[in-house]
């Protein structure tokens, strides 16, 4: 018989009990712990750094879901409407979002799809929703596992460990290469066309989350979450940011082509042009000269050509 079996209506049958008494409690979690004992004392440091987020209207189980998933060592985020989801998403940036379908505020599916267009993170999808088309929507909308309720906790916890071990990659680069552009995460500095770019923290951060990106779009208020998780600044802020960011990167900051303003969403980073324009002007090979006096011979053609 499963641990805890969950019904259809998001609610535990009245055979299963979530007041568990502290000798059921060690019981689930040995249980929990037997699922992982073929893993590496490596594996296990991984899991402890593992943040999971746990998006589900129904209180109980939302906490019993943390609950267990605190007793194996994940980090845990919980969330009780899609708005509170997008903003927990954000600043926590999970590896793993654990996902009702079925939410107060709206579609759990249509959610799934908002993060696929984000840094696509894990999705463990959670549905009383079983039919065969329900189950291949929640796939095809980005889901990377679909969990049919009613359900047992070892087959949840497996599932979960399943999805981390299938996915699990080296740590983080020290730094990020763009042709061009290089930011060392390490010493947080930037170098731009061969030379070191002075940026401010602030201004480091920035730029590394925009590139990070890759050239997706994204709004004022994504980028002050993710650049600075905890500022409480107005979203407007990053508008200054980013006109002191484009002053010291761009070769034309009043026409900026690298940092791009996207109308009614934000900015986004154009990692093309790294190797395209700007690598070639017009008759004077940038190569033969530092980066600096380069930039600052195209400001002055602009200047010359009555465009400044």
């Amino acid at each position: 018989m499963p641990l805890v079996v969950f019904s259809k209506h998001n609610r535990i049958n009245e055979s299963s009990s979530c007041n568990y008494s502290g000798s059921a409690r060690y019981k689930t979690l040995t249980k929990a712990l037997i699922l992982l004992e073929s893993t590496t004392q490596r594996d296990l440091a991984t899991v402890a750094l593992v943040c999971i987020q746990i998006v589900e209207g129904n209180p109980h189980l939302r906490s019993l879901l943390g609950w267990h998933l605190q007793q194996v060592g994940y980090r845990v985020h919980q969330a009780a409407s899609l708005y509170q989801a997008r903003e927990v998403f954000l600043t926590r940036q999970p590896a793993l979002v654990i996902l009702d379908s079925d939410l107060p505020d709206g579609d759990g599916v249509e959610f799934c799809r908002w993060l696929q267009r984000q840094q696509q993170p894990l999705i463990l999808m959670l549905s009383a929703r079983n039919t065969e088309a329900d189950i291949v929507a929640g796939l095809k909308a980005g889901a990377d596992d679909y969990l049919t309720k009613p359900f047992g906790m070892q087959e949840f916890l497996a599932r979960v460990e399943a999805l981390i071990r299938r996915t699990r990659t080296p740590v983080a680069p020290a730094s990020l290469d763009y042709g061009e552009l290089q930011i060392d995460l390490v010493q947080r500095r930037v170098r731009f066309q061969g030379e070191f770019i002075d940026l401010t923290p602030q201004e480091f951060s920035l730029l590394y989350v925009l590139a990070q990106a890759g050239g997706v779009p994204l709004s004022r208020s994504e980028l002050l979450c993710r650049a600075w998780p905890d500022a409480i600044d107005n979203p407007r802020t990053i508008d200054t940011h980013v006109l002191s960011l484009r002053k010291k990167i761009e070769i034309q900051p009043r026409q900026p082509s690298l940092i791009q303003t996207v109308r009614n969403v934000g900015y986004r980073f154009n990692l093309e042009i790294l190797n395209t324009s700007i690598a070639q002007p017009s008759e004077l090979s940038h190569h033969q000269m530092p980066a600096a006096e380069f930039i600052s011979t195209q400001r002055s053609a602009v200047r010359f050509n009555g465009q400044l």
